[in-house]
């Protein structure tokens, strides 16, 4: 059982720590001996589960663009090499990279540096096999290990490989454009495109020069391609309003015809299309849904469960497909699309509403860049038919008003309070008259309301990881949101244990 010191890194799939000073009040945790200890842990850990020795195991190791990731990729190098292990040492990655040097590379193991979106003082260990990405319990097996001061045995002999990873990464979305457009001009399918990515400052500005100029595009106006792991401009966050505004900003002054964006280490994508529409939450999901349910009629789509009453029609009724909604969590719904798979139900894509898209095409990776790709690809084939994206989900129904509230959980056990205040509301939902209590809804609760009441639907859940109940409230009625709220806060004021 994980110690308080230990068990504060474990972040759902990934470590996640701070590695820098600069913020007031979070001083570093992710000292050199903590993460010497982590590290060696995956190497057990890894050892273990392959039934190979540390010394014949073959790492590779990258890194995001934040200010600590050189220095704990030196301590992890170090390491793997102290116990004999072989390293591919790849330098400034994307996330999905790294799993993919299990694929193309043979590596027993890929461990990225990255934090994703969190601020410049944070870091964190994410780590693949060749399977994918670790399960938390087997984060918690290597923080235990840590915790434990085990480490492998000393054969230090390891070599150290520099690679180039990136590079042939970007070749292949290279060739898979090339081949699924099939433009007259092959080599130079984006010839007369204008594309504009806006990176963020982290690990996806290689999109721009080693994909979209390598075929022709025009990428004049893209923004922050610069790795800065300081992130002076904006949160690399595709989710946050000051990131997407940059890139809808990008587009209109360039006047492109498709801008894009990804987060720090590129495992989230987000776009926006020629007229400045986002393609992005509920848009993103129906943009990809169409292009992964092509050649997959009648196929399952796994979403998080704060998607819209209007995205179900749309993937339902305007794509003929399934839609699934599971919890929210990137790995919640790839495992599930997974586990459907496994049943002999088809489901070509995993997707959740912050960006992180998995196509079963695509090894279930959520992949920014990859997702970007076969965006690109669809703008590409649609115009050869003179189409243009956004006529891809014209008929998506869009809510008129919605809004997110977070209420704080005060109890110290939070799980069990927020546990029994969805019990609670279930029971007194059920018992409401203009109630309609959803019956495909897999996390806390989500209720619906008819025009008279409210025109819409809320969903209250239980945060993943904090003391936090999520409410998210959409309409399609003026005022409707407001209207939800107050029925909802007839119950809301009687529940103990949250804070109002």
């Amino acid at each position: 059982m994980l110690n308080d010191f230990y068990k504060q890194f474990k972040s759902g799939t990934d470590i996640r720590g701070v590695a820098s000073e600069g913020v007031e009040g979070q001083s570093v945790n992710l000292t050199d001996d903590v993460l010497a200890n982590m590290v060696d842990g995956f190497i057990l850990w890894l050892s273990n589960k392959l039934d190979k020795s540390p010394d014949s195991l073959k790492i590779s190791v990258g890194r995001d663009s934040r200010i600590s990731g050189p220095h704990i990729m030196d301590i992890a190098v170090n390491r793997f090499t102290a116990c004999g292990a072989n390293v591919l040492r790849c330098g400034l990655a994307s996330t999905p990279s790294m799993f993919m040097t299990t694929v193309d590379l043979g590596c027993d193991g890929a461990l990225q540096i990255t934090a994703s979106h969190h601020p410049f003082n944070r870091n964190g260990l994410k780590f693949f096999t060749r399977d994918g990405g670790l399960e938390g319990s087997d984060i918690e097996e290597i923080l235990t290990y840590a915790q434990n001061d085990e480490h492998p045995e000393s054969k230090p002999d390891g070599k150290v490989q520099d690679v180039d990873y990136m590079s042939d990464y970007a070749k292949g979305l290279c060739d898979k454009i090339k081949k699924e457009v099939n433009a007259e001009d092959y080599d130079h399918p984006l010839k007369g495109f204008k594309i504009v990515v806006d990176a963020g400052n982290g690990a996806g500005g290689f999109y721009a020069d080693k994909v979209l100029k390598v075929l022709g595009a025009d990428t004049d106006g893209s923004r922050y391609l610069e790795p800065d792991g300081m992130f002076p401009n904006h949160v690399p966050n595709p989710e946050n309003e000051e990131a997407m505004a940059s890139i809808c900003e990008a587009v209109r002054e360039s006047n492109a015809d498709l801008g894009v964006i990804f987060d720090t280490d590129v495992d989230r994508g987000g776009a926006v299309d020629s007229k400045g529409n986002e393609i992005n939450r509920n848009r993103l999901v129906a943009v990809a849904s169409a292009i992964a349910l092509e050649g997959n009629d009648g196929g399952t789509i796994v979403t998080d469960s704060i998607t819209s009453s209007g995205l179900k029609e749309f993937i339902e009724n305007n794509l003929g497909g399934k839609h699934y909604r599971f919890r929210r969590g990137y790995k919640n719904v790839i495992d599930k699309a997974l586990e459907l798979n496994a049943e002999g139900i088809n489901c070509p894509l995993a997707i959740e509403t912050s960006g992180h898209a998995a196509m079963r095409e695509n090894y279930f990776l959520d992949d920014g860049a990859y997702l970007c790709t076969k965006i690109i690809i669809k703008a590409a084939q649609l115009r050869q038919q003179g189409k243009e994206l956004d006529e891809l989900t014209s008929s998506l129904k869009e809510p008129l008003e919605s809004r997110e509230i977070r209420y704080k959980i005060t109890e110290k056990d939070f799980k069990s309070c927020g546990e029994k205040i969805i019990a609670d509301l279930t029971e007194y939902a059920q018992n409401q008259e203009s109630w309609q209590v959803a019956d495909d809804n897999r996390e806390g609760i989500r209720v619906s309301f008819d025009k008279d009441n409210g025109d819409g639907w809320f969903l209250l859940r239980l945060s993943v990881h904090d003391p936090i109940m999520p409410l998210n409230i959409e309409s399609d009625s003026k005022g409707g949101v407001d209207i939800i709220l107050n029925k909802l806060y007839e119950f809301l004021k009687t529940a103990n244990g949250l804070e109002i």
